[in-house]
């Protein structure tokens, strides 16, 4: 699977794990940086990642900040983007199966890198549900 992966100084450390570890399970990983922990601005990161999604280029995308509502905030201007800020494995899946979503957003300050890897594991792995979900998602864009 291809996914595109970025954040800002604050996730530089955990980007730079869920992207290795993503790599070890087979997967192409974008990295949108940060390529250091210098400080920057979510948003520089955010918008090209979303856009690499929205067309297609990559299937999913990892956001990480520091409370993940940032990078989620931003992700989520984006028509074609349903992130989700998830911080335990079941809102991972559930983002997933039961809202398509097509970005998971991390908060870096709040989980552990051993945590935020299984919930990536879990957003990589499920599929969407459809059936009644697919009528709720569909009303998600303007």
């Amino acid at each position: 699977m291809k996914i595109a992966i970025g954040g800002d100084h604050a996730g530089f450390e955990y980007k730079q794990a869920i992207k290795t570890y993503l790599e070890k399970l087979g997967h192409t990983v974008e990295d949108f940086g940060p390529f250091s922990d210098d400080s920057c601005d979510y948003p520089d990161i955010a918008h090209p990642l979303a856009m690499s999604v929205e067309s297609k280029k990559n299937e999913l995308g990892i956001g990480i900040c520091g409370s993940g509502n940032g990078i989620n905030m931003t992700l989520n201007k984006h028509q074609e983007i349903r992130s989700a800020l998830c911080w335990e494995v079941e809102l991972a899946r559930l983002a997933r199966q039961h809202n398509n979503a097509n970005v998971l957003a991390l908060p870096s300050r709040f989980i552990s890198i051993e945590l935020a890897k299984k919930c990536v594991e879990a957003f990589v792995n499920e599929e969407f549900e459809g059936g009644r979900h697919e009528r709720r998602v569909n009303k998600i864009k303007l």
